[in-house]
């Protein structure tokens, strides 16, 4: 069995919940939550979608806080 990765799921939710808005990484991460899908913290998703947005598949709006827009 293939299990998907973080950016994947993460992304995958995204695109369910139908999110417009660039959302905070705590935003997100509650959204995870009612998907069913288990992420340790917030800081972990900040952290996978840095790693994206250094790819540009992410842009990262530097407000306080972060926010995140998905591609």
């Amino acid at each position: 069995m293939t299990r998907r990765g973080e950016y994947e799921r993460i992304r995958s939710v995204l695109n369910e919940s139908g999110a417009e808005e660039p959302l905070t990484a705590r935003e997100i991460l509650e959204l995870l939550e009612e998907h069913g899908e288990e992420f340790d913290s917030a800081h972990r998703v900040a952290t996978v979608l840095g790693r994206r947005a250094r790819e540009g598949e992410i842009d990262v709006i530097r407000d306080q806080p972060y926010r995140y827009r998905v591609d």
